[in-house]
C-alpha cells in the first residue's frame, strides 16, 4: 500500500486562497470591478496526498491558446508538487492529458473518458464538451471510487463531482454587458455569438450578459447564435449581420467566435462596437488598432494549476472536508488602457 505523505492542510478556506474567488450568489455584485490582485499559484509545503498517484485529465479541447495555457498550469502543478516534496521514481505524481481537437467532438471525448476510467486512475479531472453527455461515465467513476474534479464547464449532475474549478462565467458575461451598455450610451441593437449551447460556460456567460442589459429598455439583443446550432459560424455571422443592417454591436462569448468575427470583412466607415472574450494574440492586436473595444479574459493557467492541486489533495484517502467544492476565478476586463499593464499579463494568451 502507498504511504500517505502528510503535512498540514492546503487551501483550507476561500479566505486563504492565493487568488480571488466569488460565490455564485454574489457573482453579479461588483461586476464592474475585476479582481484587484492577480491570481497566484504555488504549492504549499503543507499538503496531504498519496505519493505515486495517477491523475487523468480529459478536456473538451486541446487546441488553442486558452487550452495551451491551461495545460501548462496543470503540468507545472504536477512538477512543483514533485519538486517540493522530492518525489522520484514510483513515488512521483503523474498526469495524463487527453481530449479532442474540437469541442464539438463529444462522442470522441466520451470514448476517451471510457478508456481512462477503465485504467482506474486515482482522480479524474474532466471538462465536458456536453454537460449532459457523460452521466454514465460519472456514475461509473463514482462506483469505482474515483473522485472527479470538473474544470471550466459544469456537468448536469454535480452531485457526482468532488470539486469544480472554473472562471466566474456569469461575472464574465456581466462585465461584457456593462461595458457594452456604456459603449452604446444606453440604446442600440446587439447580436451575440457564442460557443456550444451544450456547455455551461456558454450559457452562463450569455445569461450574465443578458441580465445586465435587462436594465436598459432601449438596448435590444436581436439574436443569439451558438456554434453548435450552425454548420459554419463565419457564414452564420455574415448572414446575421447582412439581414440586420440596424445592428450596432456584437458580443462574442468565447475566443473562437471572437476570432471568427475579426476575420470577417468590416465596414471601416461605420464599424460595429465589438466586445470579445479571452485576450488571445489576435484580439490583443484588434484592441490596439481599434477594431475591438475590449474583451473579458480568463486565467486558464490558474484554473489548470488549481485543478491539479485539488486533484492531488483528493488522493488522500482521508481527504479533508474543507476542500472547497466550487472555486470561481474572477475574469478581467482588458482594453487599450490596460493592455500593457504588468498585472494583467496572466490574462493574455499567445
Amino acid at each position: 500500500m502507498k504511504k500517505l505523505l502528510c503535512a498540514a492542510a492546503f487551501l483550507t478556506s476561500a479566505a486563504v486562497l492565493p487568488f480571488a474567488v466569488t460565490s455564485a450568489e454574489n457573482a453579479k455584485e461588483d461586476v464592474s470591478e475585476a479582481a484587484e490582485e492577480s491570481p497566484q499559484v504555488s504549492v504549499d509545503a503543507n499538503l496531504r496526498f498519496m505519493p505515486g498517484s495517477r491523475i487523468a485529465v480529459v478536456t473538451k479541447n486541446t487546441k488553442g491558446a486558452f487550452w495551451e495555457q491551461l495545460h501548462a498550469g496543470m503540468e507545472d502543478a504536477v512538477k512543483e508538487v514533485n519538486d517540493t516534496f522530492g518525489l522520484s521514481g514510483d513515488d512521483k505524481i503523474t498526469m495524463t492529458y487527453e481530449g479532442p481537437g474540437d469541442e464539438k467532438e463529444v462522442e470522441d471525448q466520451i470514448n476517451t473518458i471510457d478508456a481512462v476510467i477503465a485504467e482506474n486512475p486515482d482522480v479524474l479531472c474532466l471538462c465536458a464538451g456536453d454537460m449532459d453527455s457523460c452521466q454514465a461515465q460519472l456514475e461509473e467513476a463514482s462506483d469505482n471510487g474515483i473522485p472527479v474534479v470538473v474544470f471550466d464547464s459544469r456537468v448536469a449532475d454535480m452531485s457526482l463531482v468532488s470539486a469544480y474549478r472554473t472562471t466566474d462565467n456569469r461575472m464574465l458575461g456581466s462585465i461584457a454587458g456593462e461595458k457594452m451598455s456604456e459603449a452604446l450610451g444606453g440604446s442600440g441593437e446587439i447580436i451575440v455569438f457564442s460557443a456550444q449551447e451544450k456547455t455551461s460556460t456558454s450559457r452562463e456567460r450569455v445569461e450574465g450578459f443578458l441580465d445586465v442589459l435587462d436594465d436598459y429598455s432601449d438596448i435590444h439583443v436581436n439574436e443569439i447564435i451558438y456554434d453548435d446550432q450552425v454548420e459554419d459560424m463565419a457564414a452564420a455571422m455574415q448572414e446575421a449581420l447582412e439581414s440586420d443592417p440596424e445592428v450596432d454591436a456584437v458580443y462574442c462569448a468565447n475566443d473562437n467566435t471572437s476570432l471568427v468575427f475579426l476575420s470577417l470583412p468590416h465596414d471601416e466607415e461605420n464599424p460595429l462596437i465589438f466586445i470579445g472574450t479571452d485576450a488571445s494574440k489576435k484580439q490583443q492586436e484588434a484592441i490596439r488598432d481599434g477594431r475591438e473595444l475590449g474583451c473579458v479574459s480568463q486565467n486558464p493557467y490558474a484554473m489548470g494549476y488549481q485543478t491539479i492541486l485539488t486533484a492531488v489533495r483528493l488522493t488522500d484517502v482521508d481527504a479533508p472536508a474543507d476542500i472547497e467544492e466550487e472555486l470561481l476565478i474572477e475574469p478581467k476586463w482588458i482594453d487599450a488602457d490596460n493592455l500593457d499593464d504588468p498585472e494583467i499579463k496572466e490574462y493574455l494568451y499567445g
